[in-house]
């Protein structure tokens, strides 16, 4: 397999870091982080005009039909930048569902907004108490008349904040359904927060919400299937957003530790912490293998079984690199590595958020071995 970018992944990059690197560098990206939104519009409105809103969008609906892998090199980059805009949830998760699952009015409602970047669209699935589950129980859907009436509970949603629309899971007569709700409807109330590594979040109520029969996304109780799918292909996203995090962690570290003096000298001649650096970038790198492995299988794979077996053994392998590079790159920082005014604890952060998201390592071997 080729575990190179193409040229013309690499040149998307290329010109992604190039942006970044001049208009969200480490004091801009904090100032976002404090802001009332959480988000740059203007950061956003680039991305779109670089087409990264429309590579997953199909070409019959405005984009560019691309995939796993015709993201990954700019997901890298984002996560070198440790961005904090909701691309992943957007391209990753909603494009897909829409995508996938959705009619031609919803299609034609939703993806070519999707694509310029003019909508953003956060999923709701998870549930209180139910870790990474992802089958709706907590929530609810009835039929009433031509409408369906929903009620339940949804936790740390990504990206709800400045959402249009949400994606909301509900457990109906047969199964999990999806459900394309307007973020404003009544009955829908947002409870905004901040995650440890600064995105916007929110736990959402939903308490008698109306709405009407085409909001239904897909056919009825098929929700799951799709989720499964929407979520194997943005965790093979957030593998690459890993590897970007982890390289920052690493180039950071490797920065503090040629300028950090002791006994006279830098403390990056030591012997000890050379062979500990150069752990970090060899664990960098075999995650990188495993990620592009992962986004080859989301975009090939004819079988979900071996998609999903792809998937999991690269978050397996990503959650651990994660700690591993994160912990070490605290750790050659000394005591000040935790402070808010050092780069390498935003890292730290973003890591370990990485490693949890979408499932930890004991959450993917388990599904490993249920895989058999």
């Amino acid at each position: 397999m080729n575990f190179e970018y193409s040229e013309e992944q690499q040149q998307l990059a290329d010109s992604l870091r190039k942006f970044l690197s001049n208009e969200y560098d480490f004091e801009k990206r904090k100032a976002i982080v404090k802001s009332d939104s959480g988000v740059s519009e203007s950061v956003w409105s680039a991305f779109a005009e670089m087409g990264l809103t429309a590579i997953a969008v199909p070409e019959a609906d405005g984009g560019f039909g691309g995939g796993a892998v015709d993201l990954m090199a700019a997901m890298e980059a984002c996560g070198e930048a440790l961005v904090v805009e909701p691309l992943l949830d957007t391209v990753g998760l909603a494009t897909r569902l829409v995508s996938r699952c959705g009619s031609e009015a919803q299609r034609a409602a939703v993806l070519p907004h999707l694509a310029d970047g003019s909508l953003r669209v956060a999923l709701a699935a998870l549930e209180p108490g139910r870790r990474y589950a992802l089958d709706a129980q907590v929530t609810t859907a009835r039929a009433q008349g031509s409408e369906w009436v929903l009620d339940g509970r949804k936790s740390v949603v990504i990206g709800a904040p400045s959402a249009a629309k949400l994606i909301v899971s509900a457990r109906t007569a047969t199964g999990t359904s999806l459900f394309l709700i307007d973020a404003g409807t009544a009955g829908l109330t947002l409870k905004a927060c901040r995650t440890v590594d600064g995105q916007r979040a929110a736990d959402i109520v939903l308490a008698g919400v109306k709405v009407s029969a085409d909001a239904l996304l897909g056919a009825e109780g098929k929700g799951a299937e799709a989720l499964d799918d929407a979520t194997d292909f943005a965790t093979a996203l957030l593998c690459a957003d890993a590897i970007g995090a982890m390289k920052f962690a690493n180039d950071t570290t490797l920065e503090y530790i040629k300028t950090r003096k002791q006994f006279g000298v830098a403390i990056g001649s030591f012997q000890s912490l050379q062979h500990r650096m150069v752990d970090m970038v060899v664990v960098t790198e075999q995650a990188r293998s495993m990620a592009i492995y992962a986004a080859a299988k989301v975009d090939t794979a004819t079988d979900v079984a071996e998609r999903k077996r792809a998937v999991s053994m690269a978050k397996v392998k990503i959650a651990d690199a994660c700690r591993h590079v994160s912990q070490e790159s605290v750790q050659l920082h000394g005591g000040m590595g935790m402070t808010e005014e050092m780069k390498v604890s935003h890292a730290f952060r973003r890591l370990t958020m990485l490693a949890q998201r979408f499932g930890d390592a004991d959450h993917h071997l388990e599904r490993i071995v249920a895989l058999g």
